[in-house]
């Protein structure tokens, strides 16, 4: 296996850069990254992936390109958070509904989505109903 070129620091930082890029939405630079090589589920220093972060930010796009590219739906971070339960929380129905169809694991982590869905009346999006 080759040794990459890049200090540990530099790896850090153009990590950094990536998850900003999927916090911020930002499809068609992250999409450049992955292209280049930058791995799909990479987790930042707290645990968070790429989907993870644009699920609870509420990008559905880079939600959709990730898991259309094979993105790991169901890797929690280091709080044991999933992606679909940080949507629910944060009231990203179309997000958490991309999830589910992907297969998103709904009692997976803790909360569990499951939980979430019933704290804030959102069980329509896990039972695949469009409305309440």
């Amino acid at each position: 296996m080759t040794e990459s070129p890049l200090m540990p620091e530099q790896q850090g930082q153009i990590v950094a850069v990536a998850m900003d890029m999927a916090r911020d939405g930002r499809t068609a630079d992250l999409v450049e990254f992955l292209d280049h090589g930058f791995p799909l589920d990479q987790q930042d220093p707290a645990g968070n992936t790429l989907v993870m972060l644009a699920a609870y930010h509420g990008h559905l796009d880079t939600v959709t390109t990730l898991v259309d590219r094979g993105a790991d739906v169901d890797r929690r971070n280091d709080r044991d958070q999933s992606p679909v339960a940080g949507a629910m929380f944060k009231g990203e129905d179309e997000v958490v509904k991309v999830l589910v169809a992907a297969g998103a694991d709904l009692d997976a982590g803790s909360p569990t989505a499951r939980a979430t869905a019933q704290l804030f009346g959102q069980q329509h999006l896990i039972d695949g109903e469009d409305r309440p």
